[in-house]
């Protein structure tokens, strides 16, 4: 049996793709009504496709509870959130959920953490708890990581076709976690030690933050002196060894707008590109923020409360709001005493901030500038009722003529 710790984005979806793929799974998290949610059959964030897989993990007998189990085998895969002042990972979660591990497992239980951690974490903070316990690494519990590498959107696919990374101490005993993982993965699953892994994921987010942050200063210099930087980066790509990847209004989710710090704030005289890279994503909002002003004084328009913002998730046709751009430019308005913009996102069902519409037709009546934010394939369908809006299209979505871009 194995006991998922974490049923968010992350521990939800791979407690039941286990459980699909018939292993005894009990998910487990501290939060009592997202557990109640659960036993009652009801999902607790929208996702393609994982309403049929909670069927049938539910099918094959899967379990929910408040309590941690006592058996052989934990998936840990808590939140990891960085502090905003020094840039390092806040790791008290996973040390919680190791120690509530600890007090429940059989001798030589396997500890798989998911979570995405900083390199060294587990060597950090991870050993030593467990020590605290007078308990033996290798012994009394065997330690691995086994960074998560799937997307809100996407999920289902890339739980089943992503490449996966166990970091363990041991390599037999990783190549049996690596059992445990190609019960669902059909990807190559790779054994190495814990801090590669650990290192690889952070690689791979900063990876994508600096080449997103390249197509963010490029469009920066094209608007300067009036290029379409959609045009050049379409030509440029044509290169076979050429892949910028497309601009945007910020850097949002847990992981592309996170992962980066762990790197600054544990490597500050290192990290010039990757500090450069989160200062260029960072200011993207602002910028959006500038590109509404000049519209606002172009057309004569002084209120801001007749300017909406479509979209409140950080990326397509998800409901995860962490880190969004969209959030992250409601602050800055803030700052600036920029209050009543009105705010519209078919995903969130839930009020987040204030002016929050719910029905979008509602929306588009109290504004006269709409300020697309996210893609999602809901805006797309529906462009003919936004066409006679003044537009400040910041994913490159609206062919309308007239229309802004950032």
């Amino acid at each position: 049996m194995i006991n998922v710790i974490g049923l968010g984005y992350i521990g939800l979806p791979t407690a039941l793709i286990l459980a699909k793929a018939g292993v005894e799974v009990i998910g487990t998290d501290v939060d009592i009504n997202l557990v109640g949610l659960l036993n009652k059959e009801k999902l607790t964030f929208e996702e393609q496709g994982l309403d049929l897989l909670f069927q049938e993990a539910i099918s094959n007998g899967i379990k929910f509870s408040t309590e941690y189990q006592k058996t052989q085998t934990y998936i840990i895969a808590v939140p990891t959130p960085y502090n905003k002042n020094n840039k390092k990972l806040d790791p008290r979660y996973v040390i919680s959920a190791v120690n509530s591990v600890l007090d429940v497992c059989e001798k030589g239980a396997t500890l798989i953490i998911e979570s995405t951690v900083s390199p060294g974490t587990i060597d950090k903070y991870i050993r030593s708890e467990i020590q605290k316990r007078d308990k033996v690494v290798g012994e009394d519990v065997h330690l691995l990581h086994a960074p998560e590498r799937i997307i809100p959107g996407n999920m289902i696919y890339e739980l089943e076709h992503n490449s996966r990374t166990i970091g363990a101490d041991n390599l037999e005993i990783g190549e049996k976690v690596k059992g445990i993982y190609s019960k669902f993965c059909k990807a190559e699953i790779v054994v190495t030690d814990i801090r590669s892994a650990e290192m690889s994921k952070v690689v791979e987010n900063t990876y994508r933050d600096i080449n997103i942050a390249f197509a963010n200063e490029l469009t920066k210099i094209c608007r300067t002196d009036n290029m379409d930087v959609y045009e050049i980066i379409r030509i440029a790509n044509m290169h076979p060894r050429v892949n910028i990847l497309q601009p945007g209004p910020g850097v949002g989710g847990h992981c592309i707008s996170v992962d980066p710090w762990f790197l600054v704030g544990d490597y500050p005289d290192l990290t010039n590109l990757i500090l450069a890279a989160r200062k260029i994503n960072d200011s993207m909002p602002r910028h959006v923020l500038g590109r509404i002003r000049d519209i606002m004084r172009e057309h004569g328009i002084k209120d801001i409360s007749k300017v909406g913002l479509y979209g409140l998730s950080y990326k397509e046709n998800v409901d995860d709001t962490r880190e969004s751009p969209t959030l992250q430019l409601l602050e800055r308005m803030d700052e600036h005493l920029a209050f009543g913009v009105k705010v519209f996102d078919p995903f969130v069902k839930k009020r987040t901030v204030d002016h929050q519409f719910m029905n979008f037709e509602d929306f588009l009546n109290e504004i006269e500038i709409l300020v697309v934010m996210v893609g999602h394939d809901h805006i797309k369908s529906n462009m003919d009722l936004i066409k006679n809006k003044l537009i400040l299209d910041t994913k490159n979505i609206c062919n309308f003529k007239g229309s802004y871009k950032l």
